[in-house]
């Protein structure tokens, strides 16, 4: 089973910034996507990965998004037991991203 590795938002936006491709993969639902997300993400709700997880590349290098971190890492996980290549879990999720690299981005509560 692949190991999930936690990515702060200051390393990922470092590794974006420097070209590299990476699947951003955010597990949030679509209330939450109206208020703010990270520009070129994937959005698929964690509560339908099990069945839509076919529509991501195992072999690609996939970064997953939440509020915070819990559910993005329960998707980790989850695509970790499906052989997925290289997983990173987003630590403090969208609202760290906001905090950290992105100050304008709107936050909400929760």
């Amino acid at each position: 089973m692949t190991d999930v590795q936690p990515i702060t938002p200051k390393e990922l936006a470092h590794r974006l910034g420097h070209g590299d491709e990476l699947v951003l993969l955010d597990v949030r639902e679509p209330h939450e996507l109206e208020i703010c997300r990270i520009q070129g993400s994937i959005a698929i709700p964690m509560s339908e990965i099990s069945r839509r997880h076919v529509e991501l590349d195992p072999d690609k290098p996939l970064v997953c998004i939440c509020h915070h971190g819990i559910r993005s890492a329960h998707v980790a996980s989850a695509l970790a037991r499906l052989e997925f290549a290289e997983l990173y879990n987003l630590t403090g999720g969208i609202d760290r991203w906001a905090t950290e690299v992105e100050p304008t981005m709107p936050r909400y509560g929760g």
